[in-house]
């Protein structure tokens, strides 16, 4: 009776066991090394080097909370960045590439993905709660493909693997490659002012082709600003301080709507070479000068003047210089109206007092 017993045990036994390897031997063969893409912690993440096949590069650094750079030149986009984030947190493996299309995808991974390298921070002492010894690492790199057919899924390669796997985000319908860009200008952040009124020493906006509405807007102190007709130069005493409060405040957010790369295209060197539409000068406390100059685009559809005339230039967008001339954008007049308001604007009435300035 106990020789059954004891048969029935280890009988029992070794059926639990054999269903427990037969169960995650179903469940995954792939070791977790070659799908293992995603960052628990984004948080420690400090660096993370994009590049592909056609030698772009683009390199994202953590500078402080909340604040990245792009290629050690410009500041980042808080919304891209926070965007990559919380996709390499959350990728996950949709299924693996079918045998029949592997190497097939395995080529178009090799000729045309993205490389992605991401950095930590680790600490060489990390014992239950005791961190010491923090230094930077490289702790995962892999390769984004193109979309799958249905476009609900991203072919990805643990680097050393050579088993690609279809990734998502669960709860998200698209692809992921758009995410992993590695053009410069795509994790730039867009804003040309976010300065308040307390911190801006001056702001000087010319019309070179309408003199009599440029003027100078000058920070005397205690929340008093001054304004200064410029052609001819007189001081203007009787304007709406409401208006100029107002006009001041807009540039707390000022944002260009895209940095244009094909300047042929838009005959850049052609169009910088008129006479800007306007020339805006914004200094702050500490001196730092910030110039744009706007162009008329020309008109791409039919657009009418209020009078019911065709319009030979776009009434929605403009072109910027800024950067001292490196960077050549569009702007949008729904954006921008607000801080190109012309002198005529400030003034209360026709018979405003003026004081010649010398």
């Amino acid at each position: 009776m106990k020789k059954n017993r004891l048969t029935l045990i280890i009988t029992i036994t070794l059926a639990i066991i054999a269903l427990f390897f037969i169960y995650t031997t179903t469940k995954s063969t792939i070791p977790k090394a070659i799908k293992d893409f995603a960052i628990q912690d984004t948080s420690l993440v400090t660096k993370v080097f994009l590049t592909d096949k056609s030698n772009n590069k683009v390199i994202l650094e953590k500078k402080a909370l909340g604040k990245w750079s792009v290629n050690n030149k410009y500041t980042a986009s808080n919304g891209m960045i926070t965007v990559l984030l919380k996709t390499i947190m959350m990728l996950e493996v949709k299924s693996p590439v079918a045998r029949s299309a592997r190497n097939n995808v395995i080529k178009r991974l090799a000729s045309s993905s993205v490389k992605i390298e991401i950095y930590q921070t680790v600490y060489r002492i990390d014992f239950r709660g005791i961190k010491l010894f923090s230094h930077e690492k490289l702790v995962k790199t892999y390769y984004v493909g193109g979309a799958t057919m249905d476009n609900m899924g991203t072919f990805m390669l643990i680097e050393d693997s050579d088993e690609p796997f279809i990734m998502h985000i669960p709860g998200f319908r698209g692809f992921l490659n758009s995410r992993y860009s590695t053009l410069e200008n795509d994790w730039r952040d867009h804003t040309l002012f976010n300065i308040d009124i307390p911190n801006i020493k001056s702001v000087k906006l010319e019309f070179p082709s309408g003199t009599e509405n440029s003027y100078e807007i000058v920070n005397t102190g205690d929340a008093h600003f001054t304004l200064t007709a410029l052609s001819p130069k007189m001081q203007i005493t009787d304007y709406d301080t409401l208006r100029l409060y107002d006009f001041l405040s807009t540039f707390r957010d000022i944002k260009y709507e895209l940095i244009i790369t094909d300047t042929k295209l838009h005959n850049k060197d052609s169009i910088v070479a008129t006479i800007p539409f306007h020339i805006l000068t914004v200094t702050d406390m500490s001196g730092k000068k910030t110039t744009i100059k706007t162009y008329h685009k020309k008109a791409t559809d039919e657009q009418t003047e209020p009078d019911g005339s065709i319009s030979p230039y776009d009434l929605d967008r403009l072109y910027a210089l800024f950067n001292d001339g490196k960077d050549f954008a569009l702007i949008q007049f729904y954006v921008f109206d607000n801080v190109l308001r012309p002198l005529p604007y400030f003034i209360k009435t026709t018979e405003a007092t003026r004081k010649t300035v010398k």
